[in-house]
This record gives structure tokens, C-alpha cells and sequence, in this order.
């Protein structure tokens, strides 16, 4: 997508697959956001990115202007700050409401990612336990939806939470299918799987997801690489 001189020059480095890239493609296509995407190649990062994010030098950036952006999560509450007067609002006007999104937005970094990445990289035990302790995570979240009593965590229309989790939802989907594990449950959290297929569906967001047959692919090639038996000296 080409940048436009009312937005100014907006550049998006990232990888399509990355669920923290798809994080900040769902805010932008939400807020209508022209933008250059540049994809990088992680193996072999670009000067670019090394000058834009010189403390991690990790994907997603967002250059506004000139000026680098990072972290997904600060990335998007940037885009509501710097272009508020596009609906929809990513975050409440109420602070204390907009307090309780970040919270529940760090929860999902603090708490659920790592569960699930070690459910997805775990084996036997070690696997069990980090699968238990993401439902028991997926539940709180069901708690939190249910209390709102709306189709999404930001209330009729999606929010920052809901950016937080749908940025993660094809890649935790596709994980579930390459361990064959089942984390999100329909039984015993339905509001939240409801929510999944209302959010992969909604207008706008199908566009930002990444291509689940090829995301399928490379997450089979990373599980086979972690499951293998170390190579003989």
C-alpha cells in the first residue's frame, strides 16, 4: 500500500507470518492507513531495521515520518494517539477503562504468549503442563469477555485487547494443529471461540491475516526442528 501525503509517509518492516507484524496490519487496515510494507529477511536484517530498532533489532517497526516505532503493542497504541480522528477508537476514552485494555494486552504478552510458546515447543510433561497453564489463561480471558457482555473485549467494535489476542489467534490455531493439542476449547470457553471467528471474519482484519497454508508449512518445519533428535558428533 503507498503512503499518501495526509498520512505522511508510513513504512511497516516486518515479516508477513510474524503475529506481532499481523498485530500492527490489523490496526492500520482498522484505521485505514495507507502504508509501504517491507518485508524483511530476519536471517539477514536490513540496515534499515538495525538503524530503526538498533536496542532489539527485531520486527515490527513502524516509521512515521521518519521516525521508528517499535514493539507491537506500543506501535498500535501509537496509531490510535497519532490518528485518533479515524474511527473506529482502538482504545477507551475512559482512562480507567483504558488502564483495564492494557492490562489485559500485557497479560496476553506476559502470560499467555509464553505459555503457549511452550506449548508448541514442549514435549511429554513439559508440554502438558505449559497447555494446562494456557487454558487455564484462554479461560481468564473467556472471564473477561463474558463481563463485557459485547462481541468483542473493546465492546461493540474491536479494541486494543482484541488486537492483542487476534494478532496471535492463526498462529496459536495453526500450533494447535501441529501438535495436535487443543487449547482453545469450545466447551469450555465458547464466548472465546465465538469471538475468534467473529474477529478472523470481520471486514478489515481478514485482509491483515497471514496465509494459513503457508503459515501451516513453516510452523511444521519448525516443530519437526525442535522435536528432532540432536545430530551424532
Amino acid at each position: 500500500m503507498e503512503g499518501c501525503a495526509q498520512e505522511g509517509q508510513v513504512k511497516l518492516l516486518g515479516v508477513d507470518y510474524s503475529p506481532f507484524v499481523v498485530r500492527v496490519r490489523i490496526a492500520l487496515a482498522l484505521k485505514g492507513i495507507h502504508y509501504e510494507f517491507i518485508e524483511e529477511d530476519i536471517q539477514n536484517k536490513s540496515v534499515l531495521l538495525l538503524q530503526s530498532n538498533p536496542v532489539h533489532k527485531k520486527i515490527p517497526v513502524l516509521i512515521h515520518n521518519g521516525k521508528p516505532v517499535c514493539e507491537s503493542m506500543i506501535i498500535v497504541q501509537y496509531i490510535e494517539e497519532a490518528w485518533g480522528n479515524k474511527a473506529p477508537n482502538l482504545m477507551p476514552k475512559d482512562p480507567y477503562d483504558r488502564a483495564i485494555a492494557r492490562f489485559w494486552a500485557a497479560f496476553i504478552d506476559d502470560k499467555l504468549l509464553p505459555s503457549t510458546l511452550g506449548a508448541f515447543r514442549g514435549q511429554g510433561e513439559q508440554q502438558q503442563k505449559a497447555v494446562e497453564e494456557s487454558v487455564a489463561n484462554l479461560i481468564l480471558l473467556e472471564e473477561v469477555l463474558q463481563s463485557t457482555g459485547k462481541a468483542y473485549f473493546g465492546g461493540d467494535e474491536i479494541g486494543l485487547v482484541d488486537i492483542a489476542l487476534g494478532g496471535l489467534l492463526v498462529t496459536i490455531q495453526t500450533a494447535e494443529k501441529v501438535t495436535n493439542i487443543v487449547l482453545t476449547d469450545t466447551q469450555k470457553m465458547p464466548l472465546l471461540c465465538a469471538w475468534a471467528d467473529k474477529f478472523c471474519k470481520a471486514h478489515k482484519v481478514k485482509e491483515a491475516l497471514p496465509d494459513r497454508a503457508k503459515l501451516f508449512e513453516l510452523t511444521s518445519a519448525r516443530r519437526a526442528k525442535l522435536t528432532s533428535p540432536p545430530a551424532g558428533n
